[in-house]
């Protein structure tokens, strides 16, 4: 049985930091490129950061550039999610998912080809 388990969220004030960890059970990690995406009330899934199979691409989403950054230890099946400079506007439920790839390079911030969803970690930034 895969599961996908975030964690490390909380409530941080404005322009501290967090970093969230994502730990992949049940499935060969290596195989898949990992997402990390989150929801604010009211608004739409949105991806932040994503990085291929074996940390050979990353991407960053435009809002959090300069302030995210993703990568993974395969030893561990863990992608990590460094939050730096928080603002209120980042508040929101992080997911983390695994996306199964056949090439080494590729990775997407699209939540549409998920295979498998954690149940998310809450991040509150209060200003």
């Amino acid at each position: 049985q895969v599961q996908v388990v975030e964690s490390g969220g909380g409530l941080v004030q404005a322009g501290g930091s967090l970093r969230l960890s994502c730990t992949a059970s049940g499935l060969v990690f290596v195989d898949y490129a990992m997402t990390w995406f989150r929801q604010a009330p009211g608004k739409e899934r949105e991806g932040v950061a994503c990085i291929s199979r074996w940390n050979s691409r990353t991407e960053i989403a435009d809002y959090v550039n300069g302030r995210f950054t993703v990568s993974r230890d395969n030893a561990k099946n863990t992608v990590y999610l460094q939050m730096d400079s928080l603002q209120p506007e980042d508040t929101a439920m992080y997911y983390c998912a695994a996306d199964r790839r056949t090439t080494n390079s590729d990775c997407v911030l699209s939540p549409n080809d998920m295979n498998y969803w954690g149940k998310g970690t809450l991040v509150t930034v209060s200003s």
